[in-house]
């Protein structure tokens, strides 16, 4: 195929009914048909960058290989496909805003008044083939946030509309999402709120060319033809995405309802095979059908809201089936362990994480069930500031440095065991003072070097404070071992007690990396240590 071919997913009628997941699972199916696919993402709202929104509002923020901040949209494509993504997959109406205003200052546009459209249009369209210029991709899908009838949403939409028409046929299409609901008053599905839907996105100029449609209920032959009839497309373009146990479960239902089969037709694709999900259909069989199961505490700040946590509750569901195990996940709010009451949420759990998080709320509590992990032999996993309330833990209980602390939570502290080293600012060059993206590390011996089977690894970063060197003699002659560092820098990334079952902190996010095809060795590690716990405690 020469030119790359576009799908744009938009969203009809409510938000959050899952454009990224059909997304994923439409770019698998096309992927499993031995096609090149990737998927962005377009977030209307105006945040450069969701790296600094509040999880509680947005989800986890996901970082990619070259270090962008993005939408945990982003993360489902990489699990679903295997394949990185980058800072061009995903894009926010801060950013084209803030990239046109500086072509104006900069005096590109020639003194001509600078508007919505062609400007603005222009650099969504622009953005919008990056990645399908370059030559590495069959097909491009990009997913439109937001609902269709949101003012944000119109430039995006407007986008679309001329994009399709510079395309040319066949070369793109559009896809719907939307929601059925059923009032159980009256028994029935309703299709109104659809149509409406499909008639804003029309009044923009843009015809959906497929449409999927959420629902609880099985759709009658009756409601596709009505759906097919009043929203202008073939009834076998009207796909229902109906309510599943688990998302890995939505490549196979789209395969049913023939959805890759009608954006084949549509793009008039060559493609001999059907989709080959082989290895997809293995992971979902032992996903579904484990052998034993394991209780881990979740410890962190945002436990609330599952999608705060969402890479590493994914991490979990992969790791589980590749361990034949179920991993039941239960959360628990830092700022709610009260030192004195550590071992009443704890004493039941196979394992025990302390997850990323910025900010001082629930400190104490952290560091007291780390204390409770490492006396009472509790498969321990210490991921960002999980490993440096390790480290601080470590320092004051078997150390004695009574007021070890980290500078991030207590300025003040004398003894800043993690803290911002201001001899590495220069080395790092961290833009802005985070470290992001893909750091190579060095493991030297220990159980760390035994899990991944290397010496060098390379893991996603997103952290501003960093493991004292000034205190890691003492540290590792006191058992706490520091066995992965950071070649340029020579930072701290691992730290393991060897004798322990199993006790890691990382400095580095592993969650990122974990894909259906590719469970994170170091999870899969874990989930066999709370396994093992599990059957010698008899839990």
């Amino acid at each position: 195929m020469a030119h790359a071919k576009y799908i744009f997913v938009t969203g009809g009628v409510t938000s959050s009914l899952g454009k990224g997941i059909i997304a994923a699972s439409l770019a698998k199916l096309l992927q499993a048909r031995g096609l090149r696919v990737t998927i962005q993402k377009l977030d209307p709202y105006i945040n450069v960058d969701p790296g600094t929104l509040n999880p509680y509002e947005h989800g986890e923020c996901y970082v990619t290989e070259d270090g962008a901040e993005t939408d945990l949209d982003l993360g489902h494509y990489e699990r679903f496909l295997n394949v990185n993504t980058s800072q061009a997959n995903n894009v926010t109406t801060g950013r084209i805003y803030q990239s046109v205003i500086d072509k104006e200052r900069r005096g590109e546009f020639l003194g001509k008044t600078v508007q919505v459209i062609p400007h603005i249009t222009d650099e969504i369209k622009h953005r919008i083939q990056i990645l399908g210029k370059s030559g590495d991709y069959d097909v491009v899908i990009t997913e439109i946030g937001g609902t269709v009838g949101d003012i944000e949403s119109l430039p995006y939409i407007e986008s679309v509309r001329q994009l399709s028409w510079e395309l040319g046929e066949h070369n793109s299409l559009v896809i719907h999402l939307t929601l059925i609901p059923y009032l159980s008053a009256a028994g029935e599905l309703k299709t109104k709120p659809t149509q409406h839907s499909v008639k804003t996105l029309m009044e923009s100029g843009v015809q959906a060319d497929i449409l999927v449609c959420r629902t609880e209920h099985e759709l009658s032959e009756d409601i596709r033809l009505k759906l097919a009839r009043f929203c202008n497309v073939k009834p076998e373009a009207v796909i229902q995405s109906i309510d599943v146990e688990t998302i890995y479960d939505v490549p196979n239902k789209m395969q049913e309802q023939g959805l890759d089969t009608v954006v084949i037709k549509k793009l008039k694709i060559k493609t001999g095979a059907e989709p080959d999900l082989g290895r997809w259909n293995q992971f979902l069989q032992r996903h579904k059908n484990p052998k034993s199961e394991v209780t881990i505490g979740l410890i962190g700040k945002y436990v609330e809201l599952q999608d705060s946590y969402k890479s590493i509750l994914e991490a979990f569901i992969h790791a589980g089936a590749e361990n034949e195990v179920s991993v039941n996940i239960e959360s628990i709010h830092s700022e709610h362990l009260e030192v004195d009451q550590v071992s009443n949420h704890l004493e039941h759990l196979d394992g025990l994480l302390v997850a990323p998080g910025f900010g001082e709320r629930g400190i104490e509590g952290k560091i007291e069930a780390v204390r409770y992990a490492r006396e009472n032999g509790i498969p321990f996993f210490g991921i960002c500031l999980g490993m440096q309330m390790a480290v601080i833990e470590y320092s004051r209980n078997v150390l004695g440095i009574e007021d070890a602390n980290s500078s991030e939570m207590a300025q003040e502290t004398k003894n800043p065991v993690i803290s911002l080293m201001e001899d590495q600012k220069d080395i790092l060059d961290m833009g802005g003072t985070m470290r992001l993206g893909a750091w190579d590390c060095e493991l030297k011996s220990g159980r760390i070097k035994e899990i991944y089977g290397q010496d060098l690894i390379s893991e996603r970063h997103r952290h501003r404070y960093e493991f004292n060197n000034a205190y890691r003699d003492q540290l590792e002659k006191a058992g706490l071992d520091c066995t992965g560092i950071n070649p340029k820098s020579g930072l701290v990334e691992v730290i393991e007690i060897a004798d322990h079952p199993w006790f890691v902190g990382v400095q580095y996010h592993p969650e990122y990396k974990s894909t259906v095809a590719a469970p994170h060795p170091l999870f899969t590690s874990f989930v066999k240590a709370a396994a093992d716990y599990k059957k010698e405690n008899n839990h």
